[in-house]
């Protein structure tokens, strides 16, 4: 097992193999990855079962842990899905002639050596290391202890492909040490890692956030919500806030709060209710609420603030599209958020105002997803708006810089 040190210190001296590296050699190790991950899925698949086997964690835990063969073979379409992009390095953003003839361009370049800390999640790993190889940077990954014999398979297959491709794999790195020191170490590598993205808990993002040194892109937790907005269409919403709640409850882009305005709630609240409660959810609710569902439990204010990644929701009902914005920029994680209405003026300012990455009118949140933005893959969801919010993809793992050229121009 090599140290921190001594991966990131890989990674660096390697960045320009993949730096410079053609679409074409860009392509055709994306290609021999997704193949060998299909070819090998039985070996992750082992691995896979003794790290489900030392769980301690619960159940949505370890759903988030779990690969099977249908999952690899989604991980292989991932991969699969970047060869169609275009590979953003090299983009020419913005080109003139300044006023003293000199000819400048902007230019998109890889950031470098990113860094990614990350809990269970298996599939993070491949989808980072697939989107590092298309837009040019070296990788350095760094999972959890609970995930550590599924990642080591995954980037050890994905290594070997590359090599087989006829590249240098070793701007592809993975630190074995799940230490939490080892964890400080690796966010203090300034000069040699560009960034660190952490893709987990709050915990793990408050972590990253006050410890790190190199600097941190935030992906953030996932509060959502769905509002029933007075002019929402019930038979429409209500697919819409089941799927948002319960087509996988453990992911950041599930539902974890409903809105529902005062006239709709008297006339739907119960429907709304029933359907939950016919997957299983538990419900606790504002007492305006229980004044109409009598054996709801009550919600308190933490319940607004919880990301409770299980099949729980609380329920509060507001008087419109206005307090329902408000309580979202309040008690929300600015990650994605959706109104349910047919009345086109409640939606345009539901979108203006919510200040959420993602917003939604009459569509589940789940759609907040790198592959399902036609990304391919993502790296995180950014939740912050410096310097990429959303999913982050191909163009958000890069920077720019001038170029310029002149013909014996100096300053006076």
């Amino acid at each position: 097992m090599i140290g921190v040190e001594e991966a990131c210190l890989r990674a660096k001296e390697h960045e320009g193999v993949i730096a410079r590296a053609s679409e074409e050699q860009r392509n055709a190790m994306l290609s021999a990855a997704a193949a060998a991950l299909r070819a090998r899925a039985g070996e992750i698949i082992a691995e896979n079962r003794i790290d489900m086997a030392g769980c301690t964690r619960g159940p949505q835990f370890v759903d988030r842990l779990m690969l099977d063969e249908k999952r690899i073979d989604g991980i292989a379409v991932g991969l699969e899905k970047l060869i169609s992009l275009a590979c953003p390095v090299g983009e020419v953003l913005e080109e003139r002639t300044l006023y003293n003839g000199i000819k400048l361009r902007r230019v998109r370049v890889p950031l470098g050596v990113i860094g990614i800390i990350y809990e269970a999640r298996p599939n993070v790993t491949a989808d980072a290391i697939g989107l590092a190889i298309k837009s040019g940077n070296a990788i350095v990954l760094r999972g959890s202890k609970d995930a550590i014999r599924s990642n080591i398979a995954i980037t050890g297959i994905i290594k070997d492909a590359v090599r087989a491709a006829g590249m240098d794999s070793e701007f592809i790195q993975l630190i074995e040490d799940t230490s939490r020191e080892g964890s400080t170490r690796f966010m203090r590598m300034n000069g040699v890692v560009d960034c660190i993205i952490p893709r987990g808990g709050a915990g793990l993002i408050q972590n990253a956030l006050q410890n790190a040194t190199v600097p941190v892109i935030e992906t953030g937790t996932g509060n959502c919500h769905v509002y029933f907005d007075g002019a929402a269409d019930i038979v429409k919403g209500i697919p819409i806030l089941i799927n948002a709640k319960t087509q996988r409850t453990s992911v950041c882009n599930a539902c974890e709060s409903a809105l529902v305005e005062a006239n709709f709630a008297k006339a739907h609240l119960p429907e709304i209710v029933a359907a939950l409660r016919e997957k299983k959810v538990e419900i606790v609710a504002c007492e305006q609420c229980r004044a109409i569902v009598p054996d709801l439990a009550p919600a308190t204010e933490e319940d607004y603030y919880t990301e409770y990644s299980a099949l729980k929701i609380s329920i509060k009902v507001v008087s419109g599209v206005d307090e329902a914005i408000a309580h979202i920029n309040k008690y929300g994680t600015h990650h994605s958020d959706a109104i349910i209405t047919e009345d086109a003026a409640a939606a345009e300012k539901f979108l203006n105002e919510v200040d959420s990455a993602a917003v939604y009118v009459n569509a589940s949140t789940r759609f907040t997803d790198g592959f399902e933005f036609g990304m391919g893959a993502e790296m995180g969801i950014s939740t912050q708006k410096l310097h990429a919010r959303g999913p982050m993809g191909l163009r958000e793992l890069t920077s720019y810089k001038y170029q310029l050229v002149g013909d014996g121009q100096i300053r006076g």
